[in-house]
């Protein structure tokens, strides 16, 4: 209870004034101190997102959600706002631009991610067809599929004889994906999928591939994969970046869960949700980079 008044009286009455005090002190502005005493990377952004969200200015606090292409414009009016002079603090601007592509292109990647994964996959679109052809083609080059309908899918760790059925949740989100990996990692792909048929302790690589989309998800839609992204991309995020990240959890969860040696299948639930924990607490670290090492194609 002291904890949520505390922070009400900050938020309401302190804040101000201490920001206040402070660029009397410094001759700098919240937005220049961030700049000036943080590397660029999450922990500025984040910051600068901060301090932008909690501005009383309309114009401040609205420029978290402006369009990509305003960005340049929208700094000028931040540093007029501000009177921030270029001759005095010729590194802001830059420095600012690049916080607010991140910002900006993080929301809009979230938006084009899940247009994506509310798209169903339907069999009558040959885009459609032709991908989940190709994804088969990625991972079983030697072996060619006897027909659309087959059990052979099984093979790639689908449930039935129809790939469609299993995209209901994810939408083609979870093709993309698994579409990505095979496609630019198809050596470490094979390789993935031919430990995932292991006798004892296998799991359905398709199904499991889709369920590590939902992950990826779900941090992107909760703003935990802020750090990871802020510090890999020094711009606006793009679809491509999304794609990598979720390479790097279906690596590493094959890594986890061979490690973990689970008695069966049925174990998949709970060693799912300890390499979901082990993600997040990495994703916590301000400095946190989650990358894929493996040769890309």
């Amino acid at each position: 209870m002291f904890s949520l008044i505390w922070h009400y009286l900050y938020s309401s009455f302190l804040r101000s004034w201490v920001k206040w005090m402070l660029r009397k002190i410094t001759g700098r502005c919240e937005l220049q101190r961030i700049c000036a005493n943080t590397i660029q990377g999450a922990e500025r952004t984040m910051k600068i997102e901060h301090s932008l969200e909690s501005s009383r200015n309309e114009i401040l606090k609205g420029s978290v959600t402006i369009s990509e292409e305003n960005v340049e414009n929208r700094t000028d009016e931040i540093m007029k706002i501000k009177k921030i002079s270029t001759q005095k603090d010729p590194k802001f601007k830059l420095s600012l631009q690049i916080c607010l592509l991140q910002v900006t292109g993080f929301k809009k990647l979230f938006v084009d991610v899940e247009n994506l994964r509310k798209q169903p996959f339907d069999s009558s679109k040959k885009q459609h067809e032709d991908m989940l052809i190709k994804l088969w083609e990625l991972l079983m080059p030697h072996i060619p599929l006897e027909s659309r309908i087959t059990k052979q899918w099984g093979d790639i760790g689908f449930q039935g004889e129809d790939p469609k059925t299993d995209f209901r949740g994810m939408g083609m989100l979870g093709l993309h994906n698994l579409m990505f990996f095979g496609e630019h990692y198809p050596e470490t792909a094979r390789q993935t999928l031919s430990q995932s048929n292991h006798p004892k302790m296998g799991y359905s690589y398709a199904i499991v591939g889709i369920n590590l989309t939902e992950m990826a998800y779900s941090m992107l839609k909760t703003g935990i994969l802020k750090t990871h992204l802020y510090n890999v991309v020094s711009g606006a995020p793009r679809m491509h970046h999304f794609h990598e990240f979720y390479c790097y959890l279906v690596y590493e969860f094959n890594q986890f869960w061979f490690k973990e040696k689970p008695a069966s299948i049925m174990e998949f639930n709970y060693y799912r949700e300890q390499f979901h924990k082990r993600v997040k607490e990495l994703l916590l670290d301000p400095n946190s980079v989650l990358i894929l090492k493996a040769e890309r194609q």
